[in-house]
């Protein structure tokens, strides 16, 4: 069944009947989740929802609350004012649906009883978030009024607005509230909005051309009525927009739209649309929205100036412009006409914006230009139909109004331009995202039967991809065929290539240079990296630095400040004159005290700026957040970059961290009469079952000794599989245990064997020899591990196995001294061998034998005097640190959950990225301060000046319109000096030390 909005908009719900309040429940959450319960509200009670209109305020839902529980049998009535909706609790034996609407109408309202929803089908759990378009904002408190509504309705957990992007993220109950009736929320309160996307995956969103008619629209719809799998769609005939909600198990996107293209014959022609493409577009529609009113408010400024200033200076037209028609001059008329246009049609954005913000009880920049440009305008009507009447004709300032809308046009303008550009690292990802895929169709053996090109939206994991030179890749994957080198420096900052072959990882949206590759697809839509690293960039633009609540805080009090101020020098200067307290001779040609004081008071509330302050905090995080991620450091949040930059302490697991993470063995002795092969077969043997990079060098080294030693065994001289290997030489192993900390023990031909440390030894009741002990201290104090194996309870010999420190990881450390950060390293390794690579490096302190459920307890030693701590880990047991941590560093892309537990991930593997991220936040703050040092001094110089404070000693004195200008261009210097940061170079290494090269 199909039922047609008032506009153009189709919902489809499929099966079960429409029911008047699915749009109310989260379309994402309607295919799982479910609890197939019955919602409880007691015991033969009922539950219905009534439309109520013509409530205005709070006063008006509590005056409907009280009216329905007045009603005998109402056991809950609650009222929310922003929905019109009143929702109703009550007993159908005691009042009935006529009589909770009669309730409301007696009260003074209309009411409408809404269409009952299924109680019995399933009911949607836990929480999704959404992300809006939020239109019409201006300046901090019109974020904060935004927030504030949107955390005050039902079902909402959090929600943050972002001011910089337009953006805000809605934490919300499906059950509660819909992704429908916050963006109505929003728009009820005066601002613009539209529903982006939410954490739901079972929605696709698709441009359909070739719908031309009514009867195209049905022949869609039974298109999608007949797919197994669809259950709700939505289709905007005019934009040509098909949201379709499916089910991911029945029904796949690329399959949908194969379909429908299919089924139609080729009539429709169908797109996936990127949802960060659309909020690009629709950054530049209001781009050039402000354009045009700009141009088209100084197209018609541009007369009544020429009127003002120049044409009394050409004798004929001044004539013309002084010929009296009716009660007015042409002049007066012209005047009146060309900014009556302005003000009420051009500068309509201005009224309707003071509007919302003082409905919504705050306050922002709109008001005060509409304040402004209001007196100017209306009080030059008022002096004309005042010169009508008494025939003393004071001058009027139409000028004013319309070179005041202007220039605050011109500025909006210009800083919309300027905030587009912090977004650029956005725009820039999501350009790297290829349009397009070359889908390789096998048959059952493996066989390639046919390529086709697929919009890379439609990729699906397990789809074979093959990639030609010079394209970029589709997809994150595995190489199954082909040789080449990759261009990553678009993810990983990078800019060396990187070789791929057979098995190697490619990075979706990094460059293939040479070869022909066919590429396995593992991670597609929102698990890919590039999805991922938008996702991390765009939240981080969201988040909130805690130094933004300060100009929060300002905000709110700011505009009833100015107005206050505005009227104390109008009633200044009007008694002053009033007293003789100044001459006449500065009262302009016909004026009157009322109208001097009243300039002034005009530019005071003119120039007085809000969203400098708050565009401070957010365009600087923006920008840093960009430049990080063209750097490869990827930054959650302003809260993140605003504890990076007081960092003291940077806490370095060793292995893979300051190590290179790739073990090798150097030394293999036996203390047995035991052959060379025998034992390395034994340990081998034992170690394969393991999954630790000790084990794997052991493993490796083994084999390798073998190959040499008995080149029958790999005659082709090709490595082994791991099944061959395992097949070809190694002893069966049972009882295998991994034991954390202390090694490994198994069973090789019914006798025990032991790989690990001495803490294993000891636990086991086995005595370490002098002369092993020895040798395992000289292995350790050479900064390598000792491995000692023991078989059949006897100590049979000992391995020597050793991970490279990363080159750079002494200078790193250096230059974090020098930057007066002070570099610990925490590791499970022994004591000597920790402090032999702690000396090769440089680093003073050191934690050693310390479990991996232990480092964030190392993380919060460190933090007990207040100090800011920060954590650089790669693995999986970092993660609880990296989670204790003030700062999270991931490096080298780490897994999965340390990147979730970390501020900051550094996609490359190099330790130097730590010093850029320390780096990249400082020179952040300190431009956010140098923001809003600016931005407070602006206020401070120019509010005087506006005042006239100047005027009788100086002669300064800034007529309204010019007051518009200097507010028009604070706020874009502002964004331009949070630009500034685009310019930033990552430190070099050589700079940091003090080195100078030749």
């Amino acid at each position: 069944m199909m039922a047609l909005s008032n506009g153009d908009l189709q919902l489809t719900e499929l099966n079960g009947g429409g029911s008047s309040d699915g749009d109310d429940r989260e379309d994402e959450w309607l295919l799982n989740n479910y609890d197939g319960k019955k919602e409880r509200i007691g015991d033969g009670m009922r539950r219905i929802q009534v439309g109520v209109t013509g409530m205005t305020c709070a006063a008006c839902s509590n005056s409907v609350e009280g009216a329905l529980m007045g009603l005998k049998g109402v056991a809950k009535a609650s009222v929310a004012l922003l929905q019109n909706k009143a929702d109703v609790v009550f007993d159908p034996d005691l009042v009935k649906d006529e009589d909770i609407k009669n309730a409301i109408e007696d009260a003074g309202f209309e009411a409408e009883i809404l269409a009952e929803s299924s109680t019995s089908g399933p009911k949607p759990q836990g929480t999704i978030v959404g992300q809006y378009t939020i239109g019409g904002m201006t300046c901090a408190a019109c974020v904060n009024s935004v927030e504030g509504i949107l955390r005050g309705l039902p079902g909402v957990k959090r929600a943050v607005v972002a001011l910089a992007t337009s953006l805000g993220e809605v934490e919300y109950d499906p059950t509660v509230i819909s992704k429908d009736d916050i963006a109505n929320a929003i728009e009820d309160a005066g601002f613009e909005a539209s529903f982006v996307q939410s954490s739901g995956q079972d929605k696709v969103l698709l441009q359909v051309t070739g719908v031309l008619c009514e009867l195209d629209a049905h022949f869609l719809e039974g298109i999608l009525s007949n797919f197994k799998g669809v259950r709700q769609f939505r289709f905007d005939k005019i934009s040509g927009e098909l949201e379709v909600l499916f089910d991911p198990e029945a029904l796949s996107s690329r399959f949908l739209v194969d379909g429908i293209a299919g089924r139609s014959n080729g009539k429709f022609q169908i797109r996936v649309m990127n949802p960060f493409a659309r909020m690009t577009s629709r950054d530049s529609e209001e781009t050039s929205n402000m354009f045009r009113l700009f141009i088209s408010s100084l197209f018609l400024s541009i007369p009544v100036f020429f009127i003002r200033v120049i044409c009394p200076h050409i004798p004929l037209v001044y004539a013309l412009l002084l010929w009296r028609c009716g009660p007015f001059l042409m002049g007066d008329w012209l005047n009146w006409a060309l900014v009556s246009v302005v003000q009420f049609v051009i500068g309509k954005r201005f009224y309707t914006a003071a509007g919302r913000a003082l409905r919504n009880g705050s306050t922002n920049m709109d008001v005060l230009v509409a304040l402004g440009t209001s007196a100017a305008y209306f009080y030059s009507v008022g002096a004309l139909l005042y010169g009508v009447v008494t025939g003393f004709w004071s001058p009027t300032y139409f000028e004013t109004s319309a070179m005041l809308i202007t220039f605050v046009l011109f500025g909006k303008y210009l800083e919309i331009l300027a905030k587009g550009k912090t977004s650029d690292a956005i725009k820039k990802l999501v350009e790297l995202a290829p349009a397009t895929a070359l889908l390789v169709v096998k048959d059952k053996v493996g066989k390639c039967i046919e390529e086709r090109e697929i919009d890379a939206l439609l990729i699906q994991s397990g789809d074979t991809l093959k990639v030609l030179p010079g394209t970029k890749l589709p997809a994150d994957g595995i190489v199954v065929w082909g040789t080449s080198y990759v261009n990553e420096s678009m993810v990983t900052g990078e800019a060396v290539p990187v070789l791929k072959e057979i098995n190697s990882p490619v990075i979706g949206g990094t460059i293939n240079l040479h070869g022909v590759l066919h590429i396995q697809a593992t991670k597609v839509g929102s698990d890919a990296v590039l999805s991922q690293i938008i996702s991390l960039v765009e939240t981080a633009q969201m988040s909130k630095a805690p130094i933004q609540k300060f100009a929060d805080f300002v905000a709110s009090i700011f505009v009833p400040i100015v107005v206050t101020l505005a009227l104390f020098t109008w009633l200044c200067w009007y008694v002053a004159g009033v007293l003789g307290a100044y001459p006449e001779q500065w009262l302009p040609e016909n004026g009157t005290h009322f109208v001097f004081a009243l300039m002034f008071s005009i530019s005071v509330v003119v120039i007085a700026c809000p969203c400098a302050l708050g565009l401070a905090t957010p365009t600087a995080v923006m920008v840093a957040t960009g430049v990080g991620a063209n750097n490869g450091v990827l930054i959650k949040g302003g809260d993140a970059l605003e504890r990076a930059q007081k960092i003291k302490y940077v806490i370095f697991d060793k292995t893979g961290t300051l190590t290179q993470g790739r073990a090798t063995v150097t030394t293999a002795k036996v203390f047995t009469k035991m052959d060379r092969g025998e034992f390395l077969t034994l340990v081998a043997s034992a170690e394969a079952s393991s999954e630790h990079p000790l084990a794997k060098a052991v493993v490796e080294y083994a084999r390798h000794f073998h190959f040499f030693d008995d080149p029958s065994l790999n005659p082709d001289g090709q490595s082994h599989s791991k099944e061959s290997t395992a097949s070809g030489w190694l002893l069966d192993v049972s009882d295998f245990s991994a034991l954390p900390g202390r090694g490994i023990q198994c069973f090789i031909s019914g006798k025990q064997v032991l790989v690990g440390n001495r803490k294993l030894l000891n636990e086991s009741g086995i005595t370490i020899p002098d002369h092993v002990e020895s040798f395992v201290v000289e292995l350790e104090e050479s900064a390598r591990t000792g491995i000692l194996v023991v078989y059949d309870d006897n100590l049979i010999g000992v391995m020597g196995i050793a991970d490279p420190v990363k080159r750079e990881a002494a200078v790193v450390v250096e230059g974090l001294l020098k930057m007066g950060v002070r570099p610990v390293m925490v590791t499970g390794d022994n004591w000597r061998t920790a402090h032999a690579v702690a000396r090769e490096i440089g680093i003073q302190d050191v934690m050693a034998d310390v479990m991996p459920a232990g480092k964030a307890d190392a993380v919060r030693s460190f933090q007990k005097d207040g100090s800011i701590v920060a954590m650089v880990g790669d693995g999986i047991n970092d993660s609880p640190a990296l989670a204790a941590a003030d700062v999270g560093m991931a490096i080298g892309a780490g897994t999965d959950i340390a990147i979730e537990a970390a501020d900051y991930v550094l996609m490359r593997n190099s330790l130097e990225d730590v010093i850029i991220a320390i780096d990249l936040s400082r020179k952040t703050f300190a431009r956010i301060r140098l923001n809003y040092i600016f931005a407070m001094a602006y206020n401070v110089i120019a509010i005087p000046i506006a005042a006239g404070v100047f005027f009788p000693s100086l002669g300064i004195k800034l007529p309204p319109w010019a007051a518009g200008a200097c507010m028009a261009l604070s706020s874009v210097s502002v964004v331009c000096s949070s630009l500034l940061l685009r310019r930033y170079k990552k430190p070099r290494l050589t700079t940091i030390l003090e080195i100078t090269v030749e």
